[in-house]
């Protein structure tokens, strides 16, 4: 072998072992965090990161002596169960909540060391029907609401979690979504329009709609897919009639189109109904993508809604006022569909309720300042 052909090999077995001993001294990773979290029978799920809380709703009836669960980790992080119960296997992904609905659950970075310790609480509740929004279950750094009463735990979901990645909200009143003292009785909740500043500049979201909606938000999804990141509906066993209570609006000074510029002539205007839409299995929600013809809230009916769809209720105009407005809107058939009374029984059908105070709010298109108010919700079923 010759003197030139030694010391290339020589010096690539030195490059290799140089290389080798970098990758090996690659810290690992040291992130303790649950990203994300799926499973059967679970119909909405939210993860408060702040404070290391994960609450899931089943539909009344579910066994939650097997229950799934399939966490989303950190590259090389573990979870397992803080306490042990009798039908767990994490293998398999299968928790028994049958004698606690709350649990704690560790998660173990890839270090072996960093741990966070989360309560994950399932609730087995049927959808109320009257909303008052008189109940605070968070106010910070942002509000949360009640869906219904004092001892009841299921909440209104919002586009909150998202606003808060922009920095811009420095108090839960700065947030779009906010519970007020000045209701039509008692409390009530207030949805603005908010600017996102340079961050939503930057990422092509320069709007934030207040938006408050039965379902779940997932801030994993805010930037990446912001239609996907809302998903709306809780089963619902009930044949709806008609939405109503009461209303006030007001429209923002300029409308901005979805690249932060002016729209000549335009008006925004809010938005509120509700669905009832079939699904084929408990984990089958609606999306933001709602209306798939792509932003039709400017449009006149009928809509071109998703096929899934039977009944809706839905505002035409949302009329500036400034007195406490009464609407009574009828649920109407969509897509030639009926309701089948044996099928909406046994869970088959959701029900999604959604407010926003820009009606293209989904589609980063509205007015800074668009105030929408709204209290006494009531769903009149047969």
């Amino acid at each position: 072998m010759s003197m030139l052909k030694l010391k290339t090999l020589v010096g690539s077995a030195c490059l290799l072992f140089f290389l080798g001993g970098c990758i090996q001294d690659e810290a690992p990773n040291v992130e303790a965090a649950i990203d994300g979290c799926t499973g059967r029978n679970i119909q909405s799920l939210t993860i408060d990161h702040l404070n290391k809380e994960i609450e899931g709703y089943v539909l009344d009836g579910t066994d939650l002596s097997e229950q799934e669960l399939v966490f989303s980790l950190p590259v090389g992080a573990t979870v397992a169960p803080a306490e042990a119960e009798a039908n767990d296997r994490p293998s398999e992904s299968i928790y028994d909540f049958s004698r606690v609905n709350v649990r704690r659950f560790v998660v173990t970075a890839e270090d072996g060391t960093t741990q966070a310790v989360y309560q994950v609480r399932l609730n087995k509740l049927a959808l109320p029907t009257e909303y008052s929004f008189e109940n605070l279950r968070q106010t910070s750094p942002y509000h949360i609401m009640y869906l219904a009463g004092e001892n009841d735990i299921m909440q209104w979901a919002s586009g909150n979690a998202g606003f808060e990645l922009t920095g811009m909200g420095f108090s839960p009143e700065d947030y779009p979504t906010v519970q007020i003292a000045e209701g039509y009785k008692g409390q009530a909740v207030k949805l603005e329009t908010r600017d996102t500043g340079s961050f939503g500049a930057a990422v092509g979201m320069h709007i934030a709609a207040g938006n408050m909606f039965v379902g779940a938000f997932n801030v994993s999804n805010a930037l990446q897919a912001p239609l996907e990141a809302t998903r709306f509906g809780f089963p619902f066993t009930k044949m709806p009639v008609k939405l109503t209570g009461w209303y006030k609006y007001k429209c923002g000074e300029q409308l901005t189109g979805v690249d932060g510029n002016p729209v000549s002539g335009g008006r925004d205007k809010g938005d509120f109904y509700a669905v009832l839409y079939q699904v084929d299995s408990t984990d089958e929600t609606l999306d933001g993508d709602l209306f798939p013809s792509g932003n039709p809230a400017l449009a006149n009916p009928p809509y071109d809604i998703d096929p899934r769809i039977v009944l809706m209720a839905r505002i035409d105009n949302t009329v500036e006022t400034d007195e406490w407005t009464w609407f009574e809107l009828d649920f109407e058939p969509q897509n030639g569909k009926t309701v089948d009374r044996a099928l909406l029984e046994t869970g088959s059908y959701k029900l999604a309720v959604v407010f926003t105070s820009s009606i293209s709010g989904a589609y980063f298109q509205g007015a800074v300042g668009s105030t929408l108010w709204v209290d006494e919700v009531n769903i009149v079923c047969e």
